[in-house]
This record gives structure tokens, C-alpha cells and sequence, in this order.
């Protein structure tokens, strides 16, 4: 029996456009199924742990919804053995991109049907799951700034998120002020001066599609991690386009680390974002949980 959590609201109402669609092809192949309709992560967790009490045997539960969605049953979801499937339908769907989700909607139920369940690994930061990245700083508040602008909407209706972003980034520049950060990665602890962001990352892309991290792999027990630090605002505009290919990792002013055992105290309080969602702390002291969850992906090519 296949479980779906269908979140109405995501995408400015293309969640439950979605399930209309989902519905039909369940329906025109005989596929048993129970659903559950959301308008909150918390309502989420809620209905999803009582659905998850029931004697049933569950072949994988399906989130129809965007990356929140997502990121609020990871709790429940976690180490129960029963596959995540995710059917996109948010405005970033940074999680289906992430780990090769088709974006159509036949296609991602095609993965949840016919695909393989995998274990992925999980961040855990100070009791909190993270699937896909954790972003300390400029990056969160850029995050931050799109969800709360206008200028977002108008770009997921004429399908351009990433302009949203590429706003954002502008919008922030002008505001954000960067200073010194201790990262401790596995017992090292070096000290960078004048740093604009600190991204935990266990998948390669985050944001639309930037590639933070292009050598992350969620199941390969090691957490990535992009320090960027001592450069100007000029020099930090210049970055982005180079993380839409990758190509910052070689930058002067970008160190790339990895481990299993991260810990982030920053100067200033910032803001840090897990999967798109407040993580509201300090400090951040993030530890891997390897193999964590099982999820549904595309089979091998």
C-alpha cells in the first residue's frame, strides 16, 4: 500500500493540482493507495504519525509538496525502513533535483512505482534532520529574503525560480556583513575572517540548482562543507555564476572541506536554513547520520 501526503498549498497551490494528476494515473493502473492532505509541516507530522501507527504495510510513503514538506517528516520517517518518494511540487524542489527526480509528474510517480529504494545519509543538527543542505549566512539570508519577497511569485508563475534567487543575491549584497567564523571539522578547527557563508552540504546542488558542493554524494558517509571567507562584495557577486557550474571550488577565497563531525560558531548570529527551513540556533554543531533514510530513486541508467 503506497501512502501519499499531499501539502495543497505548496507551489502557490500546484500541490493539489498535482495529486489530481497523480490520482488519475494511480487509478488507471489499479494502484491501492490512502492519502492524506496537509496545509502545515506541523499538520503533516501529525497525520503522517498516525497513518504510520496503523497495521499496514507501507511500500513507501509519497510527499507531494516542495522541499518543506519534505524536511518536517524526515522525524518520522527516520530509520522506520519504509522508502521516501517525492513527487515535486514546490517552487525550489531542490530534493528531486538533487537525487535525479524527474520533475513531471508521470515521471516522478514512475520513480516511486518502478524505482530502487536506496539508504541516504541525514544531517543531524542539534537534534534537527537535514537531507539535502544546511546554509549558514549570506546564502540562508538570500533564501530568506526570496521567500519573503514578491518578486518570488511572479517568477514561479512564469517558471523562472532562479531569477528569484539571482534578485536575492542583489537584494542582499547590500545588507549582509560578513566576520569571523571557527569551523571544527572532525576535531580541526581553523578560524576565517570575514566570512559570508558556511554551507553543510550532503547533496551537490541547493538553491535552484547551485552547486555548493559538485563532489557530494548523500550516501557516501562524509559531509561536505563550502567556507567562503576574505573577499568583497565585488568579488562575492562573481562567485554565484561559477556555483551554477561548480567552478568556485578553486577560488582563493573558497575552502572546501569534509567530515562526518561539524561544528560552526560564527561571530554574528546567523541566520541557517536546513532543506529551505529555519533551523533556529547559535550555534551549529552537525553530525552525520549515515544510511538514515531509505528513499525511492531512479533506477541505474
Amino acid at each position: 500500500m503506497y501512502l501519499f501526503v499531499i501539502n495543497k498549498k505548496s507551489g502557490n497551490g500546484n500541490g493539489f493540482r498535482t495529486w489530481l494528476k497523480v490520482r488519475s494515473i494511480l487509478q488507471s493502473r489499479q494502484i491501492q493507495y490512502h492519502y492524506i492532505f496537509t496545509e502545515s509541516s506541523d499538520q503533516a507530522v501529525t497525520l503522517l504519525t498516525e497513518m504510520l501507527q496503523q497495521p499496514e504495510a507501507w511500500q513507501a510513503v509519497a510527499i507531494i509538496g516542495g522541499d518543506g514538506t519534505i524536511h518536517s517528516i524526515l522525524p518520522v520517517l527516520n530509520e522506520t525502513g519504509i522508502p521516501l518518494a517525492v513527487i515535486p511540487a514546490g517552487s525550489g524542489n531542490d530534493t528531486a533535483r538533487s537525487f535525479g527526480i524527474p520533475f513531471d509528474t508521470v515521471g516522478s510517480v514512475n520513480v516511486l512505482l518502478s524505482g530502487q529504494s536506496q539508504a541516504v545519509d541525514l544531517i543531524s543538527t542539534s537534534g534537527t534532520l537535514t537531507l539535502t543542505a544546511l546554509a549558514i549566512g549570506f546564502d540562508a539570508q538570500v533564501a530568506e529574503n526570496v521567500n519573503r519577497s514578491t518578486y518570488k511569485k511572479w517568477c514561479n508563475t512564469f517558471r523562472v525560480g532562479r531569477v528569484a534567487y539571482i534578485i536575492g543575491i542583489l537584494h542582499t549584497l547590500l545588507t549582509f556583513k560578513p566576520g569571523r567564523v571557527n569551523v571544527t571539522c572532525d576535531n580541526h578547527t581553523a578560524s576565517y575572517e570575514s566570512t559570508w557563508m558556511t554551507a553543510i552540504s550532503n547533496v551537490p546542488s541547493y538553491g535552484g540548482g547551485f552547486k555548493i558542493a559538485p563532489q557530494a554524494l548523500p550516501n557516501d558517509g562524509q559531509l561536505d562543507i563550502c567556507v567562503v571567507h576574505g573577499c568583497t562584495r565585488l568579488q562575492l557577486l562573481r562567485l554565484f555564476p561559477r556555483v551554477l557550474t561548480g567552478g568556485h571550488v578553486n577560488l582563493p577565497f573558497v575552502t572546501m572541506l569534509r567530515g562526518q563531525v561539524i561544528s560552526i560558531d560564527n561571530e554574528y548570529s546567523r541566520l541557517a536554513l536546513g532543506d529551505g527551513e529555519n533551523i533556529p540556533y547559535l550555534s551549529y554543531d552537525s553530525i552525520l547520520c549515515p544510511s538514515a533514510l531509505q528513499m525511492m530513486l531512479p533506477q541505474p541508467k
